[in-house]
């Protein structure tokens, strides 16, 4: 068989990669031939981290699978074992725990600015719905990650999470039954959660991130003012006037949110690493135990929205399949979006008052959700959490009324920027 001509002007041993596979192609098409929109904001840099903490994830994950035993029996001990007597593992226990929160805060950032600037619309369709089941994997990852430490926290917070699947008519009490291996957490349910969460989920979410990335280079990125730059190029060269080449202009920028980001992260994993209780609950410090329940049973803060609305939703005839099918709708919605929004324009700048009073409210909303969520059930909690799950969800299917009825402001044919 004969070898394909080397397309590109390389030589030596690269040229005979290049002879062979597409590295200076792939390095041209998503790097220094990638043009993205030259006004790029603060709000871009969480896309970058969140893939750098993917890979703190997956590096530091394959060490402490290193030491770590999914036996019920020996699961926490083996978790202290490395916290006490395994080089380093102390750190990268807390690198591995810190970090599950760090990507879910770079995970919401990063979808906060797609609602901001638009950036599920036409032609982005996909690219937001890759996005939105990344999410939910992260989410699926996460939840079997928190149960692995086989603390007191981590056994009742299973119990209550696998439970809701019970709600199912007819078939939930066998389907809890099959999900958990048995009548209740036990061995079987922390071995299935750890071969999701160590090998089936890496991968999905792996292949969801290379796909989201395709998607984005295939259509160009967004920006600030949800302005198509492909839209002016230059005749001769083809490139659009209104971009810059990702590397090195935009890998440089990348290096000093990285920067900035690492100095935080790393300040909570040596000096802060349970968050106050908020990233590493205090019930979860003691071995589980099926005879004494915590004093509150609460999830992971990243869950806390999600919570809020389950226990917010009032139960029909004892049942919390309500709560549930609310809760659940909660991350679904989000696969709508794109087909929601009938504005004119993309970008938040040119939307009008009533797009920009909605995604107030739905911020505001979603923040309050996440604190109650983490808080003892009171009536005021309650309370408040029931009007935080009708704006959360008002803000996602009124958004074909009121983004059709607003008057916004002409969006510009190019992109508006300033040197800086």
């Amino acid at each position: 068989m004969a070898i394909v001509p080397n397309p590109y002007k390389t030589t030596g041993f690269l040229g005979w990669i290049d002879d062979r596979f597409p590295l200076t192609k792939l390095w041209k098409d998503h790097l220094s031939e990638y043009y993205a929109p030259k006004n790029f904001n603060f709000w871009y840099y969480f896309g970058s981290l969140a893939l750098l903490v993917l890979v703190n994830q997956l590096l530091t994950g394959i060490w402490l699978v290193m030491h770590y035993k999914p036996d019920a029996a020996v699961a926490w001990d083996s978790v202290e074992y490395i916290m006490r007597d395994v080089p380093y593992g102390n750190i990268l226990r807390y690198l591995h725990s810190t970090g599950a929160s760090a990507f879910f805060v770079v995970v919401f950032l990063h979808m906060y600015r797609g609602l901001l600037y638009g950036s599920y619309r036409k032609p982005r369709e996909l690219v937001w719905l890759f996005g939105a089941l990344i999410f939910l994997v992260l989410m699926a990852e996460a939840f079997c990650g928190y149960v692995l430490p086989w603390g007191n926290m981590s056994y009742w917070g299973a119990n209550v999470i696998i439970n809701l699947f019970g709600t199912i008519p007819v078939i939930g009490p066998d389907l809890v039954v099959w999900i958990q291996g048995d009548y209740f957490p036990s061995d079987a349910t922390l071995g299935r959660l750890f071969s999701l969460h160590v090998i089936f989920l890496p991968f999905v979410l792996v292949a969801l991130v290379v796909a989201h990335l395709i998607a984005l280079h295939e259509v160009g990125s967004n920006n600030p003012d949800g302005v198509e730059i492909k839209k002016h190029k230059d005749p001769k060269t083809g490139i659009p006037l209104d971009g810059i080449a990702f590397h090195p202009y935009y890998t440089v920028k990348d290096v000093v949110g990285v920067g900035v980001f690492l100095i935080i992260f790393l300040g909570i994993v040596f000096f802060a690493p349970d968050g106050g209780g908020w990233l590493l609950e205090k019930p979860n410090f003691t071995p589980a135990n099926p005879l004494a329940t915590p004093e509150h049973i609460t999830p992971a803060w990243y869950f806390g929205s999600f919570y809020a609305m389950l226990r917010a939703t009032p139960s029909i005839a004892g049942s919390a399949l309500p709560g549930v099918i609310v809760m659940f709708g909660g991350v679904a919605v989000l696969f709508l979006v794109p087909w929601l929004d009938r504005s004119p324009v993309k970008s938040i700048r040119y939307k009008g008052k009533l797009s920009k009073i909605a995604l107030a409210l739905f911020t505001i909303a979603f923040v309050l959700l996440s604190y109650y969520g983490m808080q003892p059930p009171s009536p005021a909690g309650t309370l408040i959490s029931q009007i935080g799950t009708i704006v959360y969800f008002a803000f996602f299917f009124l958004m074909p009324f009121y983004t059709k009825l607003e008057k916004t402001k002409p969006e510009p044919e190019r992109v508006t920027h300033a040197a800086h």
